[in-house]
């Protein structure tokens, strides 16, 4: 079985799940939201109280900046031992666990927890590997992120990464048999993050799986679906949680650099634990991610605007349309015959040289009215941006490197993977 999974980057794990714990007081939200609501992590804590609990194991990133940051650490690595020590965990060797996660908007999420490739992961813009960063890597978030990780004995994910499967080859035939399979946990999540149920994949699911996805990376599927014959195969793309897959990437290069290379292969920090959704899951939404430009002079950027794209006229068209928003004027400005597949690069693409000589500053704004209303305050100009279909994903990834920053949201922060299953890595 291992050999049908060597050229997919992915494979079963010994995976850790805690035994005889109150499940709803074990699991806790991923540690990059509610960033600045200290409020939620507090009654997080008060709920937790003396369980065992993955908020122990997890530093928020509400912290990561604390003065007593190295102390944050020390407690979580510390809780670690503890917890193994106390021997928490059961493991499920070589596993993958089918979840399905009720959100608040009452839809069921399908997904696989696997292990990814380190080694086949690459969060380089225009990387040719079989697992890509869907947008551009802020490299300075890497370095905070490393400290938490590096002398941790184990991994709890929260990152997600995405299958491009509209037949629904991989994960649709497990949902099918799930009321037959070993079902290892069945649970509330706390403060509004819905119910959470997982199950053990059999041998046989195991392999079929890997047939699927050994479909989904072939050439032909490449031709079918980006019209890419020939180029090389995007199987996973990262949808959330990619500065922490490129965490455990530098950790893992790190230490390749003190071990000789006969023994990377078994290095349990080659892999990293993530959850596998499937792109055309009806539950997962892809939101617009809009502007706002404060201290700006609509005027002087409309006219930067039609030099920077000189066949750009206003109105809807064939090509990329903006709608553009500031005092008194809304309109829609479209660019014929765009360079990038998306219109949110034509448009970030633009501000990125106009504020770097005009000053200014942008936030990325959910919502179309808050969009308009902060837009149309004197000085600022408000961009609402089309969402990305699901479609698109891919193909602009494999065509433009990676997403323009703050492109597409994955649904509300309540929804968002909660930490459940774990895995060493030491």
């Amino acid at each position: 079985m291992d050999q049908k999974f060597e050229k997919l980057g992915m494979k079963p794990a010994d995976i850790l799940l805690p035994r005889d714990c109150d499940m709803t007081k074990w699991a806790v939200v991923a540690c990059d939201q509610f960033t600045s609501q200290p409020e939620y992590w507090a009654e997080a804590d008060r709920i937790v109280g003396d369980a065992p609990s993955t908020l122990r194991l997890i530093l928020p990133e509400s912290k990561l900046n604390d003065a007593d940051v190295e102390d944050h650490i020390s407690a979580i690595n510390a809780a670690m031992n503890q917890y193994m020590a106390e021997n928490i965990f059961k493991t499920y060797p070589d596993s993958i666990i089918y979840i399905e996660r009720l959100q608040s908007d009452g839809s069921i999420r399908h997904g696989l927890v696997a292990a990814v490739d380190l080694e086949q992961y690459d969060y380089t813009p225009g990387s040719g590997s079989l697992i890509r960063a869907t947008e551009g890597t802020v490299l300075e978030r890497i370095p905070p992120r490393v400290r938490v990780r590096k002398d941790a004995p184990i991994e709890l994910p929260h990152v997600m990464v995405l299958i491009d499967d509209p037949k629904g080859l991989c994960i649709e035939p497990i949902t099918a048999a799930a009321d037959s399979m070993e079902k290892v946990y069945d649970f509330d999540l706390m403060l509004g993050g819905g119910h959470l149920k997982g199950w053990k994949l059999t041998d046989s699911q195991i392999s079929a799986l890997a047939d699927g996805l050994t479909q989904l990376a072939s050439d032909e599927a490449m031709q079918e679906k980006y019209g890419m014959s020939g180029a090389a195969p995007l199987l996973f793309a990262v949808g959330d949680g990619n500065h922490s897959l490129a965490t455990a990437k530098t950790c893992y290069e790190n230490l390749k650099k003190v071990t000789p290379e006969s023994e990377w292969a078994s290095l349990p920090a080659r892999y990293a634990l993530v959850e596998i959704v499937n792109l055309h899951d009806s539950a997962l939404k892809f939101e617009a991610i809009h502007r706002v430009v404060f201290h700006v002079d609509a005027e002087k950027f409309l006219d930067a605007f039609k030099k920077y794209y000189p066949n750009a006229y206003e109105g809807k068209g064939e090509g990329h349309t903006i709608e553009m928003v500031w005092a008194g004027h809304d309109i829609f400005m479209t660019v014929p015959d765009p360079k990038v597949q998306l219109a949110v690069g034509t448009l970030q693409n633009f501000l990125d040289v106009y504020l770097k000589e005009n000053g200014g500053e942008v936030d990325y704004i959910h919502g179309d009215e808050v969009t308009k209303e902060l837009g149309s305050k004197d000085g600022n100009m408000g961009f609402l941006l089309p969402a990305m279909g699901k479609d698109q994903l891919f193909k602009t990834v494999m065509a433009d490197g990676v997403l323009p920053r703050k492109t597409f949201s994955m649904g509300h922060a309540e929804d968002k993977r909660y930490y459940v299953e774990g895995r060493k890595i030491k």
